[in-house]
């Protein structure tokens, strides 16, 4: 490299060269760089997924293999379109979901107030099973490692719900959103860490994974509720409609709309990552001998001839993180939903936010009192969230072609078809979950 005449540069070699070539970065601080540059996303994966999820999706491994794979790229698609729609009109417009439903449609108030039950019903079922599910897998661990004498199951389960639900009601007092964001983070990369390595250790052949994303639905009557299912637990109701509050708090307007997109790209992105995993590891582990799951430690137990201890224990660690970074959110639903309804903003350190957010850690703890199964809780709750897609999605979709509300910013065709396509696809779902509910009626 020639000098110029009285420059003191020198070419760059040895240390400068380096320094323009920095070093290749490992994979776990690439997921934990993508899981950090999510923002309202981080909520939306908490209220998806969760132990819910986990139980669906290693059901559905356990039974069907990876036929419904291409069920769960279908949901996280739409996923993705309608968190950027939900989005895009909080940062447009300034408003939420739920203010906007109430003020700009025709019965406003009505439409209003029954996306907020539906929400509430669907995200209090799950919390009761999910509160369950963690304390009853808390409660096998400790019960296998700890001389526990002259404590039963059922006390040393409901002590554990207990101690869960009050270390968690105690972080919502801190009342900052930020706060929430960062232990939420911490969460979720705990969970994606424990599932993706685990996948891999019983990772299916390829041909099974192609062969899952044909559309197929199982044949089997008592298999085909988990097709509902899958679809209330990915397309939850409560991930997209909390969104606009989410994006409205975060302080992202017009001129962030790039990082709004990318958060709801990220977000889906992860669901299907994540999703993927969790019923990869059933199909390797469960499906070829012929097992399922019915009870908390059956997948976790599936696992460890297969995939040895180090994979059973992050699995473990996986299921826990779903269970605790849902959690969070959920106890908050109440209070934000009813804010949104008022004014459309996040109240976090209200008296209101923290009496309603007691009374849903009150009752998350309904599974482990009664004793009952809390895998069957999760399984029912989850079709339970089908109900109000169809709702919250039209009015989203009339909202965000509101030229009055949105300007030179409402979707384009692409985007309305997604959305269109969502439409549609909720209506045959809920219709789906009205059969599945009938057979288990009649059953």
């Amino acid at each position: 490299m020639p000098l110029e005449l009285g420059s003191t540069k020198l070419p760059q070699y040895g240390i400068d060269a380096a320094m323009n070539h920095p070093p290749s970065i490992s994979w776990v601080t690439r997921l934990r760089n993508v899981i950090l540059s999510v923002g309202p996303g981080i909520f939306c994966i908490g209220y998806t997924v969760g132990t819910g999820s986990v139980t669906t999706l290693s059901k559905a491994g356990a039974d069907v293999g990876m036929s419904l794979l291409w069920l769960l790229a279908l949901c996280c698609l739409f996923m993705g379109v309608l968190m950027e729609a939900f989005g895009r009109y909080a940062a447009v417009t300034g408003d939420t979901a739920i203010h906007g439903f109430r003020k700009n449609l025709a019965g406003g108030p009505g439409i209003a107030v029954f996306v907020i039950a539906g929400v509430l019903l669907a995200q209090y079922g799950a919390i009761m099973g999910i509160t369950g599910l963690c304390s009853s897998m808390i409660t096998e661990v400790l019960e296998l490692n700890v001389e526990l004498a002259g404590i039963s199951t059922y006390a040393l389960r409901l002590i554990v719900a207990v101690v869960i639900v009050v270390t968690l009601y105690a972080i919502l007092l801190v009342g900052r959103y930020s706060f929430f964001e960062k232990v939420l983070v911490f969460f979720v990369a705990l969970m994606s860490l424990g599932f993706i390595v685990s996948t891999f250790v019983v990772l299916p052949a390829p041909l099974v994974w192609a062969r899952g994303m044909v559309p197929s639905l199982p044949a089997n009557p008592d298999h085909f509720v988990l097709v509902p299912a899958l679809v209330g637990t990915t397309m939850a109701a409560a991930t997209f409609v909390v969104r606009p509050l989410l994006v409205k708090t975060k302080g992202w307007g017009i001129a962030e709309r790039r990082e709004q997109t990318r958060d709801s790209v990220i977000g889906a992105l992860l669901m299907f990552v994540v999703g993927g995993a969790i019923m990869a590891s059933a199909t390797g582990a469960m499906h070829a001998s012929g097992h399922t799951v019915n009870h908390v430690m059956d997948m976790v137990r599936a696992l460890q001839p297969a995939a040895g201890q180090f994979a059973t224990v992050l699995f473990f660690i996986g299921v826990l993180s779903a269970g605790l970074s849902s959690l969070i959110p959920i106890m908050m639903v109440a209070p934000l939903l009813i804010a949104d309804y008022r004014d459309g903003r996040m109240e976090t350190d209200t008296r209101l936010f923290r009496i309603l957010a007691a009374v849903t850690c009150v009752m998350g703890l309904t599974v482990p009192v009664l004793g009952v199964n809390p895998i069957q809780a999760q399984i029912v709750t989850q079709i339970a969230g089908v109900f109000v897609l169809p709702l919250s999605i039209g009015a989203m979709i009339y909202l965000v072609n509101r030229k009055d509300l949105m300007g030179a910013h409402r979707p384009g065709w692409a985007m309305n078809a997604g959305m269109a396509a969502a439409f549609l696809f909720s209506i045959l779902i809920m219709y789906s979950g009205i059969l599945a509910v009938a057979e288990k009626l009649k059953g």
